[in-house]
């Protein structure tokens, strides 16, 4: 059988750190094109990684009819022209999180998949955690009882990403801490919780400690340095309550607030015991036996998401099997998180229809 033939459009941190690698390790992909606006990180790209041609213009990976599979990892603003754009040309793809910069063009990607019939998957990677999958096998089990609400904390005390660009610029990103961080978050609770549907969403976005960007304390800046030149009118802390058909839903997040305190978990809550996830590390089951209240760190050998995530997506080209990460099941995730940028900016509730 001949390889999957794979370009990668964007060839920043994420293509880097995770796609590049992950296909690299997987015998049935073979990377043909690196992409870039900034042809430079192309053309290193092909120098680190000792294969592929760097080229600017994705219309050359549209135009070879070898190219089957695409990984998308740019900037939000083009994650829906791009993949859009891919699937027409009969390309199946892997769009970095979030799906889109809004839920009318997530809309747009999900009706183009479905005349297409390509794939088209969504970086949500934490699908594809060993320990995320415990938990839901745990749920699903009934070992927590009855799941009745789940609370999210994504805080951090000054971590605004490259203050002044693309992060903090809405028309790029579509939004902040909620869409960036928190994406990953509500993500993980769908999931987690049998991807149930919205019903009421409220929710309030705060735009406060970035804006006056000269005087933003910090002492270090991912996705830096800071452009003070540049456009600050996204999101730094963000609170909401979702109602669904399963557990309801309270959040919180934050980029940058005035505690120096980060909190990065997740709290299921059943009636019969409880998890804590701290995110992107194990988790700890609490509950209670014999008039005795337990705590139990359960241990597990974890499998790297990110590769997971890649040797899925080449396996379902390969098989037509439907990954949790499909638009399908990820568009809820979108829809969530338009209603609460919504309810901040009407300030009322969202009910879905």
């Amino acid at each position: 059988m001949s390889t999957i033939k794979v370009a990668i459009i964007g060839c920043g941190t994420i293509a880097n750190n995770a796609h590049i690698k992950a296909y690299l390790a997987n015998p049935d992909a073979e990377i043909v094109y690196f992409c870039d606006k900034l042809i430079e990180r192309a053309e290193k790209a092909v120098q680190d990684y000792g294969c592929g041609q760097a080229i600017q213009d994705y219309q050359v990976i549209l135009n070879d009819p070898e190219i089957e599979a695409v990984s998308i990892c740019t900037p939000n603003d083009v994650h829906a022209s791009i993949s859009i754009d891919c699937l027409r040309a009969g390309k199946h793809v892997l769009c970095e999180k979030p799906a889109a910069r809004t839920y009318a063009e997530a809309l747009e990607m999900q009706k183009v998949q479905h005349e297409t019939g390509k794939v088209l998957n969504i970086g949500v990677v934490n699908r594809f955690n060993t320990g995320v999958n415990i938990i839901k096998k745990m749920i699903e089990n009934g070992e927590l009882g009855e799941l009745y609400h789940v609370y999210v904390s994504f805080r951090s005390q000054r971590s605004i990403p490259g203050l002044g660009g693309a992060f903090t610029t809405k028309a790029v990103a579509g939004g902040g801490a909620l869409i960036d961080w928190g994406v990953h978050f509500l993500d993980i609770v769908m999931y987690c919780s049998g991807d149930p549907k919205p019903l009421t969403v409220t929710g309030q976005a705060y735009s406060k400690l970035g804006r006056d960007m000269e005087n933003y304390s910090y002492i270090n800046m991912w996705a830096g340095p800071p452009n003070y030149s540049g456009t600050y009118d996204v999101d730094d802390f963000v609170t909401a309550m979702v109602r669904t058909a399963g557990p309801s839903i309270t959040v919180n997040g934050a980029w940058a607030q005035n505690i120096g305190v980060e909190e990065m978990y997740i709290d299921f809550l059943g009636d019969k015991a409880g998890i804590r996830l701290q995110y992107g590390q194990d988790f700890k089951l609490y509950s209670a036996q014999n008039g005795a209240l337990l705590e139990t760190t359960p241990k597990f050998n974890s499998t790297d998401m990110f590769q997971n995530e890649i040797d899925g997506f080449l396996r379902c080209i390969r098989t037509g099997e439907k990954l949790p990460s499909h638009i399908d099941t990820v568009i809820l995730s979108s829809q969530i998180i338009q209603a609460i940028y919504d309810s901040s900016d009407q300030r009322a509730e969202v009910t879905f229809e």
